[in-house]
C-alpha cells in the first residue's frame, strides 16, 4: 500500500481461487479480492487457478510463477515465509523461492527471456520469525484494514461449530496485536515484519536511524 501511494506499479499473483474455503465459494473470493484490489490501488492482478488446498506440486507452481516474473518483471518480490500453519501459504513461499533464483536462469524455460527481481523478501502469517526488518505502515493502517475486511466472508465469525481458525483467532484482532507488537520495536504504531535470506545493501549507517 505505502508502496503504491508512492507512485510505484503494485501487482498482486493469487495462486487458488479459494474454492475449497470453509465459507464462500470461488466467486465470492474473486468479488472481494476485485474489491480489496481497489482498496489497495494495484495497477495488476490476476490468479493462476491452482487447487485450493493442494498445492504440495511445489515444482509445477514455481514454473507458473516464473513465467509470471518474467512476463511482469518485478523489482521486488514479495512472498509468505516457507515456513507456515497453512499448508497452501508454505508451499507458495517455497514455489516462491524457488521461482525466483530460476527466473534468472536463461536456460529454465528458456521460451521467455530471463529476469530476476532485485530481491525476495517474505512477510509474516501463522509462523513468527525474527525480522531482518520491519516497515513502519502507521500511514496505511486504516487503509489496509479497509482493504482486509474486503474479505468479509473469511473474517466474519463463523459461528459456533466451525473450526475457520485455529483456536478460533479472530483474524483482524490478530493483526493489530501483531502489527503493534513489531511497532513497538521500532517506535512506530504499526510496524510489518519482513524476512530477508540475504544481507541488506546499506550506503549509510545513518539511513538506519
Amino acid at each position: 500500500m505505502l508502496s503504491a501511494r508512492a507512485g510505484r506499479r503494485v501487482a498482486i499473483v493469487d495462486v487458488s481461487r479459494g474454492e475449497a474455503g470453509t465459507r464462500g465459494s470461488a466467486a465470492l473470493r474473486a468479488q472481494e479480492a476485485q474489491a480489496a484490489s481497489a482498496a489497495l490501488g494495484l495497477h495488476h492482478r490476476e490468479n493462476l487457478g491452482f487447487p485450493d488446498g493442494r498445492l504440495g506440486e511445489v515444482d509445477a507452481l514455481a514454473d507458473a510463477l516464473v513465467r509470471v516474473v518474467r512476463r511482469l518483471r518485478p523489482t521486488l518480490l514479495l512472498a509468505p515465509y516457507p515456513r507456515d500453519l497453512h499448508p497452501d501459504h508454505e508451499a507458495v513461499g517455497q514455489a516462491a523461492r524457488r521461482a525466483f533464483y530460476l527466473s534468472g536462469v536463461s536456460r529454465h524455460l528458456p521460451d521467455a527471456p530471463p529476469h530476476r527481481p532485485r530481491r525476495l523478501l517474505h512477510y509474516m502469517e501463522h509462523h513468527r520469525f525474527r525480522p531482518s526488518f520491519v516497515l513502519d505502515i502507521s500511514e496505511v493502517w486504516e487503509a489496509k484494514v479497509a482493504a482486509i475486511r474486503c474479505y468479509a466472508s473469511q473474517i466474519e465469525p463463523a459461528g459456533e461449530g466451525h473450526a475457520h481458525l485455529p483456536a478460533g483467532l479472530d483474524i483482524l484482532q490478530r493483526i493489530e496485536v501483531r502489527d503493534r507488537f513489531y511497532g513497538t520495536w521500532i517506535g512506530a504504531a504499526h510496524g510489518e515484519p519482513y524476512a530477508s535470506e540475504t544481507p541488506l545493501r546499506v550506503r549509510d549507517p545513518f539511513h538506519l536511524l
